[in-house]
């Protein structure tokens, strides 16, 4: 089993972000980009590595905004050689754990159309589509669809949570990673 370690970001984790965020998102973020939102009480960025010192540990990062009662997901991304392999799931189990530790209601993130791979991984936590912006993506033209997730204050939803990390727990062994969180 290889370890993953899932912690918040540093400032040491900047050029990595951008580098994945070019592989993963056609450069969405600059270097600036991220130290503006590590700088914000506003941003919760988060990110996955193996605890090996070198290139090639940062495997994936998510970040929300907190907006007003809120966890507005504006980034997942996962190195696409390790795609599958669940690590997408252990960082939105962060990012919805983070979102209940700042006591948010709901989570809302709009994901490509034809990313049928993210949309699974978002229904799969319970998230429902709840709408679509044309042409959202400036690159392709291409429309986002909005998915939503309500009940995060609600006292069960700790128990979905619980669930929810067996399931992920599960997917990561299969692919001989074991899980830590930092966070």
């Amino acid at each position: 089993m290889q370890e993953l370690i899932l912690q918040p970001f540093s400032t040491a984790q900047l050029e990595a972000a951008v580098n994945l965020d070019r592989a993963c998102l056609g450069g969405l973020w600059t270097l600036d980009g991220y130290q503006r939102e590590l700088e914000s009480p506003n941003s919760e960025l988060l990110y996955l590595s193996v605890p090996v010192v070198g290139e090639g540990t940062f495997l994936g990062m998510g970040c929300f905004w907190a907006i007003l009662e809120e966890a507005h997901i504006t980034l997942l991304a996962v190195r696409p050689e390790f795609q599958g392999q669940g690590l997408g799931q252990a960082l939105l189990l962060g990012l919805l754990k983070k979102a209940v530790e700042r006591k948010l209601e709901r989570a809302t993130l709009e994901v490509r159309d034809s990313n049928p791979r993210a949309i699974t991984l978002y229904e799969k936590f319970g998230f429902q589509l709840a709408g679509r912006r044309k042409g959202y993506y400036q690159d392709t033209g291409e429309d986002a669809l909005i998915f939503w997730l309500g009940g995060l204050h609600r006292e069960e939803f700790p128990q979905r949570l619980a669930q929810w990390e067996e399931k992920v727990e599960e997917k990561l062994h299969q692919h001989s990673w074991r899980l830590r969180s930092l966070c």
